[in-house]
């Protein structure tokens, strides 16, 4: 008997509609007619119908991300970490929310009230939003739309109006002040990691994320009966692999860090600097949806840099035995999409805990100076790549990569090295 976990998942969800459409025209005639006369209602209820269950998965990640971050840092500036609430301090982010539920939300007497309310909801929609348009599993896209890749940037864009919202609604000198840095770096740091992407729709030719998925297997490696070619089949056309795409990789990484504010970028909040930039004039479970935004945005472009770079849904995969269908994998394609993601999450919690903060000016000229040149070389390399063998494009790609990044290493370090300091010791 053939276990096709993909296709069983597709045909639960059609049957659980026609179950609906079938209960309401005999139990409920007047609602049936009701949504049959305004379809755009009813295309808004299928839209938080497919939005919920990614809601519920994405909220239960964000809880454990919490609870792995706290204890990862715990770990590595030799701490313990959360340990009293529940086994291991597993129930520290129940905790957590219970405590944001029940604090005092101040508002600011001089606010705007309305912008200052909206900020926060504002930015949690368009993070649980562009969610829909990953491809978690063979056809398991909430939203799957031609122009996918397009359109998660544009939803993704609008968190940046939200965050200065959120600074200029306060009235306060340092969470305006934290609004502009975040404006000026999440501007700056947009651009490289779109230009990132485009050699991806370069080589695959669509928009389309599932597309990209797609087109990072080998078809007749993973149709074939031997299950060595049918693992291989799935890994090595990852665009990772490739010289564009491992350049790709790293600037579309490391330019996420900066658009979600996730160290050694978190400027935009530097407590040390002012006070909590955007977030100053925040409390209780406002300042909870702000926590929560940033988790769900990292998921989100965590997931994205999966589905570009480290083939999607697909892993080192194999069919269930004496199965002949290509389509029906051992382990289902959505845990591989998961456990990719958590591993780029415990990169950026690993990252937190060793790096200090970079200052506005080099953060600034690291964008423009460096990641940019390097983007548009890139694109470069990915159409030299698309025309020439791969025995060619390999060797010379990588070798034109890393000469460019060591000459703007070097064309971006400073000139003049400062005199030597003098400590002077109290006696």
């Amino acid at each position: 008997m053939t276990t096709n976990i993909d296709q069983l998942i597709v045909d639960l969800c059609k049957w659980v509609a026609q179950f609906s459409d079938d209960y309401l025209a005999s139990n409920f005639p007047v609602v049936a007619q009701f949504l049959h006369d305004y379809p755009i209602i009813t295309n808004l209820i299928w839209i938080f119908v497919c939005i919920a269950p990614l809601m519920v998965v994405f909220l239960t990640f964000f809880a454990i991300a919490t609870w792995l971050e706290r204890k990862g840092l715990a770990r590595i500036q030799n701490r313990i970490g959360p340990n009293r609430t529940g086994p291991l301090g597993l129930f520290q982010p129940v905790a957590d929310g219970i405590k944001m539920l029940l604090k005092e939300d101040i508002t600011p007497r001089s606010s705007d009230r309305l912008a200052h309310f909206l900020a926060p909801v504002i930015l949690l929609v368009p993070a649980f939003t562009i969610l829909s348009l990953l491809p978690i599993n063979r056809n398991m896209t909430a939203a799957a739309v031609d122009t996918g890749l397009i359109l998660f940037f544009a939803i993704g864009s609008v968190s940046t109006l939200s965050i200065f919202l959120a600074g200029w609604s306060s009235r306060n000198k340092y969470s305006l002040l934290g609004g502009m840095r975040a404006i000026a770096q999440m501007v700056s740091y947009e651009i490289p990691l779109v230009l990132s992407a485009v050699t991806v729709i370069m080589l695959t030719g669509s928009l389309d994320t599932s597309r990209i998925v797609s087109a990072q297997q080998l078809s007749s490696w993973v149709e074939s009966s031997n299950p060595w070619l049918q693992i291989l089949g799935q890994i090595v056309k990852w665009n990772v692999f490739t010289p564009y795409g491992f350049c790709g990789f790293l600037i579309f990484f490391v330019a996420s860090l900066a658009e979600v504010n996730r160290c050694p970028f978190d400027i935009p909040e530097g407590e040390s600097e002012i006070v909590a930039g955007h977030l100053t004039e925040y409390s209780g479970f406002k300042y909870a949806l702000f926590f929560m935004a940033e988790y769900v945005s990292a998921f989100a472009i965590n997931g994205l840099t999966v589905t570009l770079f480290l083939g999607g849904w697909s892993g080192p995969n194999i069919r269930p035995w004496g199965s002949d269908d290509p389509n029906a994998l051992l382990i289902p394609g959505f845990v591989w999409f998961f456990a990719k993601m958590f591993f780029l999450m415990l990169i950026m919690i690993w990252i937190r805990g060793t790096l200090p903060r970079l200052r506005v000016d080099h953060l600034m000229g690291f964008a423009w100076k460096f990641l940019l040149p390097l983007a548009l070389i890139n694109i470069f390399v990915a159409g030299f790549y698309y025309y020439t063998p791969w025995y060619i494009g390999w060797p010379f790609g990588f070798a034109v990569n890393y000469a460019c990044y060591e000459l703007l290493g070097k064309l971006n370090r400073p000139t003049t090295i400062s005199s030597k300091r003098t400590y002077h010791y109290a006696t």
